[in-house]
């Protein structure tokens, strides 16, 4: 029998290839028909993807060779849209060399948010396209509700920029302000609004949408897509960031294990910002006089900028001492500590820590509601904003730091406003912290025999078998 193979095409940047690793191990070791293939395209200044790998025999990596684009300054959304948009022709020969073998049958393409134009590859080769979708179904019902306003009411996005003005969003359950609308949404002259317009309008062309969510945390926002005509959508979620690094940073990662250890139960205030998260000098200070105030245990990465201008993601300070308020580490010494890279999901997972002070990154909320970790919201892009609104007001998931907060404005988050958000957080008898515990046990079960992300697995695999096309079911 031939193996059913799904091509997978991930938006280059490692937490949408981590994700997309994790779907096409979880969807192989579900049905042995099926093997995957993932096509991994990368940003110039995107190292960290060279050291992903998998122990699954049924998929496969393969590093597309880097493209050459023309020179000159752009904005990023263009030289990303420009990115994808070259590897259209080394996707296609890929695929093309991977069907000359007679071993397997070419099921469709599984292309990621922002790889788009792949379904026009895809439909060179007679076979269907399905959306992996790597954050929450209710920013997905976002951006389609979004898109339907514009092409058939008019809507100008522009009424919601710096603007107190909300909108009715029938995937969430309260009105979302402007403020909190991811800005390439509002970007109308650097060419943002016009790319998520383009995207989201051929989101409606593919045979179905995997979303990376599980029913019992987004029950409102998967409901909302009933009475739509959008594609079906299957939530397969939580899928958790299982990726290691090698060498120096492993040998980091265990004299952080080893600091927890040490460390009471539920005592430490955990902050990450994601793997481009990083702050300006006056902002570091703020933080670290807000953690000096509250008294409360802390294990913070802290990594530094970029030059401006400049793509690329953010570095390990040589000498964190040099941005830190004087003698900090001196008086933190045994009740702080500052690292740089910062192995999350094992971080997570350990029980000396009681609270998580997140950029709210939709593999970064997964993971903290599967491992029970409370959430203070701090957003820096994209649509990482919206996630802290679904989480604060209309799940109740976590507590508010900053909820509008953009890594591009000039806005400094006091001390005051930090010591308050991370008290809020660590309070051990809060109605947030309840709501986690039930929510944790809802996020496990999905993913069992049996769950509502297990079942709706079994539907994606039994479509994708429906919709192969005739001309590859020879053979089987």
């Amino acid at each position: 029998m031939k193996q059913t193979e799904l091509v997978f095409i991930p938006t280059p940047g490692i937490s949408h290839l981590a994700a997309t690793v994790e779907i096409a191990k979880l969807l192989t070791q579900r049905d042995r028909r099926f093997s995957s293939t993932i096509l991994i395209m990368k940003f110039p200044f995107e190292s960290n993807i060279d050291s992903m790998t998998t122990d699954s025999d049924s998929v496969r990596l393969v590093t597309l060779p880097p493209v050459e684009l023309s020179s000159g300054p752009r904005p990023p959304v263009v030289f990303f849209s420009e990115l994808v948009r070259a590897y259209a022709p080394l996707v296609r020969d890929a695929v093309h060399e991977l069907t000359l073998s007679n071993s397997v049958r070419l099921a469709g393409f599984v292309i990621d948010m922002f790889c788009t134009p792949m379904i026009d590859v895809a439909d060179e080769f007679g076979v269907p396209s399905y959306l992996f979708f790597t954050s929450g179904a209710a920013f997905l019902g976002f951006m389609f509700h979004l898109q339907f306003l514009h092409d058939h009411e008019g809507l100008d996005f522009n009424e919601f920029k710096d603007t107190d003005a909300e909108l009715e969003v029938p995937s969430y359950v309260n009105s979302v302000p402007g403020k909190v609308f991811p800005s390439v949404v509002l970007d109308k002259e650097g060419g943002g609004t016009e790319m998520i317009l383009h995207h989201t309008r051929r989101f409606r062309q593919v045979k179905g949408t995997i979303v990376n969510t599980f029913v019992e945390l987004e029950s409102h926002a998967i409901q909302s897509f009933s009475g739509c005509k959008a594609p079906p959508v299957y939530p397969v979620g939580p899928l958790l960031n299982n990726h290691v690094r090698s060498g120096g940073a492993q040998q980091d990662a265990n004299a952080i294990m080893s600091w927890l250890d040490d460390q009471p139960p539920s005592s430490v205030v955990f902050l990450c910002f994601g793997s481009k998260g990083s702050f300006g000098v006056d902002q570091i200070k703020e933080i670290a006089h807000g953690l000096e105030h509250s008294g409360h245990r802390f294990l913070w990465s802290l990594r530094q900028p970029l030059p401006n201008g400049k793509m690329g993601l953010p570095r390990d300070y040589a000498n964190v001492e040099e941005v830190l308020p004087e003698g900090f580490l001196h008086r933190m010494a045994g009740i702080g500590k500052v690292i740089g890279w910062a192995p999350q999901v094992a971080i997570l997972a350990h029980s000396a820590v009681g609270g998580f002070v997140s950029h709210c990154g939709w593999n970064s909320t997964l993971e903290s509601i599967y491992y029970g970790v409370p959430v203070a919201t701090w957003p820096m892009f994209a649509e990482q904003q919206i996630n802290a609104f679904q989480m604060v007001k209309d799940l109740g998931l976590a507590v508010e730091i900053k909820m509008d907060y953009n890594k591009d404005s000039s806005y400094v988050v006091s001390a005051q406003e930090i010591e308050i958000g991370l008290k809020k957080l660590m309070n051990m008898n809060s109605e947030v912290r309840m709501k986690r515990k039930e929510m944790q046990k809802f996020s496990r079960t999905a993913i069992e025999d049996g769950g509502s992300s297990h079942f709706s697995l079994g539907q994606f695999i039994e479509d994708v078998i429906i919709n192969i096309p005739c001309k590859q079911q020879s053979g089987t």
